[in-house]
């Protein structure tokens, strides 16, 4: 799986409706609402290089309200909170109480 973080500067007003558009897309996992130098970071997930292009480029990037983006590549996932829900597996069923 390929991951791009593409954080998106987006029409004040339109905010919320660029998110839940930005969200609808297929590839989209999440989208945020931020505090910062961008409005919104959404968080891209497909199988293949070429398959940003069409995410990004050819749909994230023409939603109305979308004024510019800028994406970042993943190159490798770290995740405390993958280890921990990995190590919690059962848990529930050894605790006594």
């Amino acid at each position: 799986m390929i991951t791009a973080i593409v954080l998106i500067k987006a029409a004040v007003e339109r905010i919320p409706e660029v998110a839940e558009s930005v969200a609808e897309l297929d590839g989209v996992s999440e989208v945020y609402s931020v505090a910062g130098e961008v409005d919104l970071v959404a968080m891209v997930r497909v199988r293949h290089h070429d398959d940003l292009d069409d995410v990004i480029a050819g749909r994230l990037n023409k939603v109305p309200g979308v004024l510019e983006t800028h994406s970042l590549i993943a190159f490798r996932a770290y995740s405390r909170h993958d280890l921990e829900a990995a190590f919690s597996l059962g848990a529930e069923s050894a605790d006594p109480d």
